[in-house]
């Protein structure tokens, strides 16, 4: 355990008892072996990783967890151990137990619905039943992109080929996973997306890509999930790179890729799990003792390996040597060992630990979770082209007419019943009609096989028992297909990884040419394709016309093809990443009712919409803070008006935007779409009403994107990507000139003291500070704040002093009294904190506000935006605020509050524009949309 002021408990000074901590280690069995025990027992380890071969079923697993832990906690020690698993959905979960563990889709198969909001609740529910076995680890999400999607062997276990679509599904993940109490790792840093196996006798994967090329696809959602702060550990994948700029022959035993790329790069600050260093590659090449040394001074926390003893040992003995040799030192193993334990602390404590729920938990949830399961498969499934109109088979393909199913040999995946089965020994039942039917080549492999029959059977159940099914295989075409072939009016031909498994193009394109030269004899052939793996197999072949994806072959997935095939569900899935964004340039010019915003009929919409885009947002968007509440001012000063694109029939917003206008000035303050309704022009129809409001307005002299009060979108948010501003700039804004505006944070205010020098340079200076509350003797004030700043930025100061006795104003003045800078500062309590959504505390903590400091540009500004920021955070120490925010400075200004100690926390650009140059037309004839 730790101390509350962060040092180790005297244990951890015991070399093994630190060593033991830093390892996570596996064994094959589904019962403790005398090896696990002793490395639990006598060489502390902390953390445990198991797989499929340790797992039978939830009863088992739970049993099999619970006295893991009990045998650490008789051991003496002081914390449960990590108890880590993969259980990714699809056809990757190690855990299998068809009645009480739910299936759900893959990564991509969820990505495939578009709904970040079944991301998160999928997520949560996997975590929930893993958490009653005991597992308090998930490996996982995925947060690889697919930047060569067609030919990666990672698949459908990535969200596809879209950095910012793959954030936005794994975030969501994330907090699905956070939410239901268990730790979460990241993989595989820095990308498997896109990888090449050169030739090597080892087989070492290649990352061939720059450092630039990463930083603008793959680390792209390594960046926002570590942005998004719910992130534990990350696993560091044993990949090499070799590019211009860096020679690594395996990631995570680098420190170029660890510590200098994963924590000072991208400042991740949980824990980093090396890949397995039982690869031959990296044993052949530096050994485990040696392997396991470089990883831990590469900066990893965690050092897995999984599953052979003396390797095991060896790697335990491979520490030790490394400190007696001064490689690695105690303060490195201590570093790890504080994130170690941090971790352990948040997702697990010994109450828990040893009394897992298990199945009277598992028995509750399991049918609301079969309910989630089955709408995530029915939505995930995708046509992507239907040319001839064959679905539902059901109208094109008559009851009498002979229907063909051809399915590959593929192994099973390891969440299917198939696999379950091929385990288990017992007599053959009694054939179905659908057996009788099948047709076997001499030799099938039995398992694969298996796979695919349960999908024969729903068909034939459907069709009276009248289906032809057989198999094909890398020998091509066979007399029994083509005989086959001749008596079907209609072939489905099933397709997993056809890029992979070059076999099945050459084989369904031989197909697709025979059924073209027959029903140019008049004969009827139609084809339909089902890719059940990557969706990529014929996605740009248009010769198929007919072709669905499914994402996975599991036997739920099966279940709602066939719903789809015969018309029972209408598939309402999409391909993911950027073919999704492809599709959907046809559909760019729909227009969409927008509707006044109204507060008691769309309050409580609004406020799921926010939640919804907290959940799919990086914490640098103000979701997770704001309110319903936070749009409306109410304020006598300032006209607003709000526009809503809703479903009138279940009364859910798609997008909101909110305008205000004042003193010449209209601004849009908030423009926001439902993440699974964007590029389909929402955005722009709000838009475009909004900007319609605007220049209704008489008077209007300025137009303006963000608004400083209310100040939920000071500005457009700054993202690396620029896709933002991009998207302004295409519905006609001109925004090359904004005006930066930063928050800033102190994090922890009970830590903070002054720059040494600062009080008696404002000293020097002969510049003094007072503290007004009220309107009385606000005039000056306010002309300053007029002079230097904007009209709402006068009403922002208006509305803090009247209210008294929470907030006030800082007035900087020189020796003659001259008024030099002001500053808002408020209270916890204050109702400012509605209105700007950074003094917002999600964790309960009080957080004191210092907002708009205007600070005209003289040779003492530097020193005055100082003295004010110090009077601020002085006051929020004296109403013992936890931290202070800084809303928000002005562009380069936030250079001497971070030799302050403040961070940036968010960034914007606020885009003003006169009238005439943000035309309507231009609007209304745009074609990118958001």
């Amino acid at each position: 355990m730790t101390k509350p002021d962060g040092e180790l408990d005297p244990l951890w000074q015991n070399l093994d008892w630190a060593i033991g901590q830093m390892l996570i280690m596996g064994w094959d069995g589904t019962e403790i072996t005398p090896q696990i025990r002793n490395l639990i027992e006598n060489h502390h380890l902390g953390s445990i990783i198991l797989t499929a071969k340790n797992l039978k079923s939830a009863e088992q697993t739970a049993s099999l967890v619970q006295e893991l832990q009990t045998i650490a906690h008789q051991a003496g020690h002081p914390q449960p151990l990590l108890i880590a698993l993969d259980q990714e959905n699809g056809g990757v979960n190690s855990l299998f137990d068809e009645d009480y563990i739910c299936q759900f889709p893959s990564a991509m198969g969820v990505a495939a619905t578009g709904s970040t909001e079944l991301a998160y609740s999928i997520a949560k529910a996997t975590a929930t039943e893993v958490s009653a076995v005991g597992v308090n680890l998930i490996l996982g999400p995925v947060l690889d992109v697919l930047t060569n999607a067609r030919h990666q062997p990672l698949g459908v276990r990535a969200t596809g080929d879209d950095p910012q679509e793959a954030s936005q599904f794994c975030i969501a993940a994330i907090n699905g996973f956070k939410d239901a109490g268990v730790a979460t790792c990241g993989k595989h840093f820095p990308s498997y997306g896109n990888i090449d196996f050169l030739g090597s006798s080892l087989d070492m994967p290649i990352i061939t890509q720059t450092l630039e090329e990463l930083s603008l696809s793959a680390l792209v959602p390594f960046r926002n999930a570590i942005s998004a702060g719910r992130l534990d550990a990350m696993f560091v994948g044993g990949v090499g790179i070799q590019s211009a700029g860096m020679n690594v022959m395996h990631a995570c035993l680098s420190d170029q890729v660890v510590d200098d790329l994963l924590r000072n790069e991208l400042g991740f600050k949980g824990v980093a799990i090396s890949e397995c260093l039982e690869m031959q590659s990296l044993i052949q090449e530096y050994g485990v003792k040696g392997g396991t040394v470089m990883a831990v001074e590469a900066g990893n926390d965690l050092v897995l390996l999984c599953r052979a003893h003396d390797v095991q040992l060896e790697a335990i003995s491979g520490l030790k040597l490394g400190v007696e040799n001064g490689i690695i030192s105690k303060e490195r193993i201590h570093t790890s060992l504080k994130r170690v334990l941090k971790m352990k602390s948040a997702c697990t404590s010994w109450q828990k630990a040893l009394n897992p729920p298990g199945l009277s938990l598992l028995s509750k949830i399991h049918p609301s979770h079969l309910a989630l399961s089955r709408k995530a498969y029915d939505q995930s499934i995708t046509v992507v082209r239907d040319k001839d109109h064959l679905l539902p088979l059901s109208q094109s393909l008559l009851q009498e007419e002979e229907l063909l199913l051809l399915t590959p040999l593929v192994k099973p995946l390891p969440a299917s019943a198939a696999t379950k089965s091929l385990l288990e020994k017992g007599t053959k039942a009694n054939p179905s009609l659908h057996d009788r039917w099948i047709h076997q080549e001499r030799g099938a492999i039995m398992s694969g096989e298996g796979v695919f029959r349960e999908l024969g059977r729903s068909i034939a159940r459907i069709r009276n028992g009248k289906l032809l099914h057989t198999s094909y295989t890398a020998n091509g075409l066979r007399p029994v297909h083509e005989n086959l072939i001749n008596r079907a009016s209609a072939i489905i031909i099933v397709t997993a990884d056809a890029n992979r498994n070059m076999y099945q193009t050459g084989f369904t394109k031989h197909i697709a040419m025979m059924c073209h030269m027959l029903r140019g004899t008049g004969q009827k052939k139609s084809l339909i394709v089902v890719a059940v793996s990557s969706p990529y197999d014929f996605a740009m072949d248009k010769s198929i016309g007919t072709y669905i994806c499914t994402f996975d072959f599991t036997e739920t997935a099966m279940a709602s093809l066939v719903r789809a095939l015969y018309g029972e569900i209408t598939p309402q899935g999409s391909m993911p990443g950027t073919m999704r964004k492809s599709k959907k340039v046809s559909k760019t010019r729909q227009q969409w009712l927008v509707e006044n915003y109204d507060r008691e009929r769309d309050g409580p919409a609004l406020e799921e919409l926010l939640r919804t885009l907290a959940r799919s947002s990086t914490p640098n968007l103000p979701y997770l803070t704001t309110s319903a509440h936070s749009f409306e001012l109410f304020n006598p000063h300032i006209e607003e008006a709000h526009f809503v694109v809703r479903n009138s029939s279940t009364k859910t917003l798609y997008g909101f935007v909110a305008t205000y206008f004042t003193k010449g000035l209209g601004a849009i303050g908030a423009l926001f779409v439902d993440p699974t309704k964007r590029n389909v022009s929402i955005g722009r129809s709000l838009h475009r009403r909004a900007l319609r409001a605007l220049l209704q307005k008489k008077g209007l002299k300025t137009l303006q994107l963000g608004l400083t009060f209310p100040g939920v979108f000071p500005g457009v948010p700054v993202d690396e990507s620029g896709s933002n501003k991009s998207w302004f700039d295409n519905v006609g804004w001109d925004t090359q000139f904004p005006k930066r505006l930063t928050n800033m944070v102190i994090d922890d205010l009970g830590a903070w003291t002054a720059p040494e020098g600062l009080l008696q340079s404002i000293q020097r200076a002969s510049i003094s500070f007072d503290l007004i509350h009220s309107l009385d003797n606000a005039e000056s004030v306010l002309n300053h704040v007029a002079t230097h700043a904007g009209p709402e930025v006068v009403e922002l100061y208006r509305f803090a002093l009247q209210e008294t006795n929470t907030s006030g104003v800082v007035r900087a003045k020189n020796s003659v009294d001259n008024l030099l800078g002001t500053v808002i500062i408020c209270t916890a309590a204050s109702r400012l904190s509605t209105y700007i959504p950074a003094l917002h505390s999600i964790h309960g903590e009080d957080i004191g506000g210092i907002i708009a400091p205007i600070v005209p540009s003289t040779a003492q500004s530097r020193l005055i935006l100082q003295g004010l920021a110090f009077m601020g955070v002085r006051q929020n120490k004296a109403h013992k605020s936890a931290k202070s925010v800084l809303s928000w400075v002005l562009d380069e200004a936030h250079e001497p509050l971070a030799a302050m100690g403040f961070e940036v926390q968010q960034t914007f650009d606020e885009i003003t524009n006169s009238p005439e140059n943000v035309s309507l037309s231009a609007c209304l004839n745009l074609i990118h949309i958001r």
